[in-house]
């Protein structure tokens, strides 16, 4: 069933030249007064309407980031890994665009078969869940289970029972440390997740999975770390990977036909920071891997990778509204309505970069720290920021690639919890619910604007016509009934 949208349309305008834009969306566009708009959305408008912080989301740039991948790679399966953002909505755009899905628990698999994608094109990261998450993924179906360590195997194992059979691969530490922050190089050998290449672990949970017969070993598969931008580390662990393959093949005779490089591809949170070159991933990987099978003796497996947060990053704003700015010795810090729950400044050392949002100011920039409304430990926003310094209590502040991981550790910055999370498009604007198991949808009323709440008259069109949410367009701000966010939510189904 579908959910109304909201139309906050924005007119049309040019790619602002103030500032530099290039780690916002593709369809972010200038609007008068400092504002910008995505998807076709007045960010300003989107502050007014659903309150602050808000967290906006792009369905453009996640369908465009999708097909990038899908033409990089186009003889490999991709799999969105889902933690990033596991929204039903966002589901389904990764569905349609082709992608398979990497989950990490039998309620983000739950949810996406819920919202009608294939089981067998998942992939369930992990084998440590309880007797009822085993239980409840294969009664669902999964495409392949990721075994992480020796004790998953006898488990899933007897889940499966007698006459059963899971396709399975193993998850390898191949003992290279990449990426951005200590806290994720998972492909080191002192990682929590994974059997060790380095001391034979791997090789003998692959002896003991070829020795039952509910499992059907399709494959290997590794993770290497977060916020990795250069190509090597891929190329060294499809190296240390395939030779492990040769090592079934000669041990046992068997031949692993799918080989994963996880994800943990690197994205600019700022202006100006390294990427991974995606098409040269995709060119040397293929270039590599056929190499290393020819020297082996081995048919090339078909290759997977992950990507989570580099579809979904990029698409995503959050907006905050300024509380309180305090000037001292020529530092200023700025103290706005939320916290650091879909940023991740503490754990990866991101750095973000805020934009003034709906007033143009003529002051010089000057160097701000950004940070949340508690103001403790780990709650730093944005260190080392540039903003005006005129800013003020009252102002909107935009940051850009804020798209992963707000659902799941987002811990309720807003005043009635978790912040409203709008997914724009094309003018229009979704509010995505928050309760992704019952299926909530949002119910919007037209109605004049309360007093005392700022008017958005103008964010609609005046021409009198119909929008796609069925509401009439009369210059008249379409403002819906207030539960959370501005939205008022139903229980259906």
């Amino acid at each position: 069933m579908g959910r109304p949208a909201v139309t906050v349309a924005a007119p049309p305008g040019p790619r602002p030249g103030g500032g530099d834009l290039s780690v916002w969306p593709a369809s972010t566009t200038g609007l008068p007064g400092g504002d910008l708009a995505v998807g076709g959305v007045s960010l300003a408008g989107l502050a007014d309407r659903f309150g602050t912080p808000v967290r906006v989301l792009d369905e453009a740039e996640v369908r465009g980031r999708c097909r990038t991948y899908r033409d990089a790679f186009p003889d490999a399966d991709v799999l969105y890994g889902a933690h990033a953002f596991p929204h039903p909505t966002m589901v389904r755009w990764v569905r349609e665009e082709g992608l398979g899905l990497g989950v990490c628990s039998a309620g983000e698999l739950e949810r996406a078969v819920t919202a009608g994608f294939p089981a067998e094109r998942t992939v369930l990261h992990g084998s440590a869940g309880s007797s009822r998450d085993l239980e409840a993924v294969l009664r669902l179906g999964v495409g392949r289970i990721v075994i992480d360590g020796p004790s998953g195997i006898a488990r899933i194992a007897d889940a499966v029972g007698p006459g059963g059979r899971q396709k399975v691969m193993v998850r390898v530490v191949p003992g290279i440390s990449a990426g951005g922050h200590d806290t994720f190089l998972t492909g080191a050998d002192d990682r929590k997740a994974g059997l060790c290449l380095a001391d034979g672990s791997a090789q003998h949970a692959v002896a003991r999975i070829l020795g039952r017969p509910q499992l059907e070993l399709t494959g290997l598969y590794c993770h290497l770390g977060s916020q990795i931008t250069e190509v090597k580390p891929y190329l060294v662990a499809l190296r240390r990977m395939v030779g492990l393959m040769a090592r079934v093949h000669d041990a046992h005779g068997a031949a692993l036909t799918e080989l994963g490089l996880g994800g943990g591809h690197g994205i600019a949170h700022r202006p100006g920071e390294p990427v991974l070159d995606l098409t040269a991933l995709a060119r040397r990987l293929r270039a590599g891997l056929a190499e290393s099978c020819a020297a082996a003796g081995l048919a090339v497996p078909r290759l997977a990778v992950a990507p989570g947060r580099a579809v979904a990053g990029p698409a995503g704003v959050a907006l905050y509204r300024v509380l309180a700015v305090e000037r001292t010795g020529g530092r200023i810090l700025v103290a706005v309505d939320g916290g650091t729950g879909g940023l991740r400044p503490a754990p990866y050392g991101a750095r973000y970069a805020p934009r003034l949002i709906g007033r143009r100011s003529a002051a010089e920039p000057r160097p701000a720290t950004v940070v949340g409304r508690h103001r403790g430990a780990g709650d730093d926003l944005a260190a080392g920021a540039v903003l005006p310094g005129d800013v003020r209590p009252g102002d909107l502040l935009g940051v850009p690639v804020t798209g992963a991981y707000h659902l799941p550790v987002d811990s309720g910055d807003g005043p009635a919890g978790r912040p409203p999370v709008i997914a724009v498009h094309a003018g229009t604007a979704t509010p995505l619910s928050e309760d992704e198991p019952c299926g909530l949808i949002a119910e919007v009323h037209h109605r004049p604007p309360s007093p005392r709440r700022k008017s958005t008259a103008g964010l609609v069109a005046a021409d009198g016509s119909e929008d796609d949410s069925g509401l009439p367009r009369t210059g008249e701000p379409a403002v819906p009934l207030s539960f959370r966010g501005g939205v008022r939510v139903r229980r259906v189904g």
